[in-house]
């Protein structure tokens, strides 16, 4: 038995819950970004994902007009830094609703790195950092797709075998429902089956 729900006949809010709690895990991209008057932005969003990998295209959604999208579409420029578990309560705090003119470096008390093709800085403590150039933007109603193209990517050396990042390292926080977050928990390994493979 299953209970149906008709986005056309709930409200807009009560179908956001749905959905964030039924698209479950969900990375999160920690934006920096800084506004044509030089104040450095940084802010969760948990609608991200890879779109593209040659050449390599980043996006996550601004639900509602946020300082992250006005300084992306005014600068064409952000970072997407990882967000860890250890700093669970910094990027927690990053998702409060400061105004524009108070950074979120300052006030969740993380340290600025600079970014070597961008202007915005990077999070210092976050082990991987993509520095990006808008791409382009796709608007839904009041939510906006962000692409961005990745021109540099920086790891912390000490999350690194070889040049692979470790998962047990990094330590990826997810978003899931309500105000509910998870860390990685147990990690599964399998190969992908191959038909050649199966048709012996």
């Amino acid at each position: 038995m299953r209970k149906d729900f008709d986005p056309a006949e709930i409200a807009p809010s009560a179908f956001y819950r749905l959905l964030t709690a039924g698209v479950v895990p969900r990375p999160i991209a920690w934006v920096s970004s800084t506004s044509e008057s030089g104040v450095d932005n940084l802010a969760p969003h948990s609608f991200f994902t890879v779109a593209s990998a040659a050449p390599a295209v980043l996006q996550f959604t601004s639900v509602g007009r946020k300082d992250t999208l006005r300084n992306v579409e005014a600068t064409g420029q952000f970072v997407v830094n990882l967000a860890s578990e250890e700093l669970f309560e910094q990027v927690n705090d990053t998702g409060t609703d400061f105004p524009p003119e108070l950074s979120e470096f300052d006030e969740a008390g993380l340290t600025r790195e600079p970014s070597l093709r961008v202007r915005p800085p990077r999070v210092a403590e976050s082990p991987v950092s993509f520095e990006c150039e808008l791409h382009s933007t796709v608007g839904f109603g009041a939510s906006t797709v962000v692409f961005g193209r990745v021109v540099h990517l920086a790891v912390a050396e000490d999350v690194l075998d070889g040049d692979h990042p470790l998962i047990d390292r990094l330590r990826p926080l997810a978003r899931l429902g309500r105000d509910e977050w998870s860390t990685l928990g147990d990690v599964r390994r399998i190969s992908r089956n191959r038909y050649a493979d199966r048709a012996r």
